[in-house]
């Protein structure tokens, strides 16, 4: 599982490439909390377009960082969802707590 992170506007945006699964999941958590903490960002964007598997670890890792970005009074948004994860979103309610928009623009500019 690769990382890539960008900050525009003071919203960190975080690229999966790889799979988000049980055996790395701890290991994201720590790296996406310490990027939180130091980019001092307010809202947070997942790009899962190159998300190839996400099992409930991987789900668990967005909700937790939704937890702590939105005791910060920020939000969290997912974009470019593939459509096997977009069906485990809507089923486990993800998407009760956290935007989906099409793509990074329109993400930047709704939150």
């Amino acid at each position: 599982m690769l990382l890539n992170y960008e900050v525009i506007d003071n919203k960190l945006i975080i690229k999966f490439d790889g799979e988000l699964d049980h055996h790395v999941a701890e290991n994201i958590r720590v790296e996406l909390d310490e990027m939180i903490e130091k980019k001092r960002t307010k809202h947070l964007i997942f790009n899962l377009a190159d998300l190839r598997f996400m099992d409930s670890s991987g789900i668990g890792v967005i909700m937790g960082r939704y937890k702590n970005i939105s005791k910060m009074g920020g939000k969290v948004a997912i974009i470019e969802v593939p459509e096997k994860i977009d069906k485990i979103f809507s089923l486990s309610g993800l998407y009760r707590i956290v935007e989906k928009y099409e793509n990074l623009t329109e993400a930047l500019n709704r939150l």
